[in-house]
């Protein structure tokens, strides 16, 4: 397993992200600035940073941008953003960042981008193949901030969730038990639907995101099967 930075200024994302890259069996340190970022990257030397762009010190492709320039991004950097344009997303490829995850930062893809960015450890991290500008133009409008990364639209990942509402209950149990069995198919049958958006679930549900992902665990909801459906 591998250490983790997580460089974000807002406390909800940062616990989501650690509860979720620590069950993973990963080492998470935090950092809510660019300040706090560099210290962490010059004490323990992280396998992957999962750097967001919008911070209120230094903003993340300004520090991706010093660490390239000082020999420092000698880790794979993974940026996060909810606001960024193309053209961001096309200046931190070329800088060198390894991919770009768009907020609301759905599991399968956050699991999915770890795992492609820790294969690259040992290996010089280097500018991604930009968009070219005819391409960026006549695209624009369609492509992504993720696809913009990548040159091109990024594949859908299949999600494996589980059986549909339709699935028959145990109503001779105790009901603590009906009730999970319930709960656990509903959660699953609103995963398969947002195609395993945890954002737009807990929109669904009305739960908040952090919770939602403590009471799926609580239910034994498997999704760690989505990760290994999108390998």
């Amino acid at each position: 397993m591998a250490t983790i930075l997580v460089v974000d200024d807002e406390l909800g994302i940062r616990d989501l992200l650690n509860e979720i890259l620590n069950d993973e069996g990963h080492t998470v340190e935090l950092a809510e600035n660019a300040a706090q970022a560099r210290t962490i990257r010059a004490r323990l030397r992280p396998d992957l940073v999962l750097l967001d762009i919008w911070m209120p010190d230094t903003d993340g492709v300004t520090l991706l941008k010093e660490w390239a320039s000082t020999g420092l991004l000698t880790m794979p950097v993974i940026m996060m953003s909810g606001h960024a344009t193309i053209d961001t997303a096309v200046e931190a490829t070329r800088i060198g960042a390894a991919a770009f995850l768009e907020k609301p930062i759905t599991l399968q893809k956050l699991l999915k981008a770890v795992e492609v960015g820790l294969s690259k450890i040992g290996s010089k991290p280097r500018a991604a193949s930009p968009v070219k500008s005819g391409q960026a133009t006549a695209a624009a409008t369609e492509l992504t901030v993720e696809a913009a990364m990548t040159g091109g639209t990024l594949p859908d990942m299949a999600l494996d969730i589980g059986p549909q509402p339709s699935q028959a209950f145990n109503l001779e149990g105790p009901l603590r038990e009906a009730r999970d069995e319930f709960e656990k198919a509903y959660f699953e049958y609103h995963l398969a639907k947002e195609s395993g958006s945890m954002t737009r679930v807990a929109e669904k549900t009305g739960l908040e995101r952090t919770h939602l992902y403590r009471k799926l665990k609580q239910l034994g909801v498997d999704l760690a099967r989505s990760k290994r459906n999108a390998l």
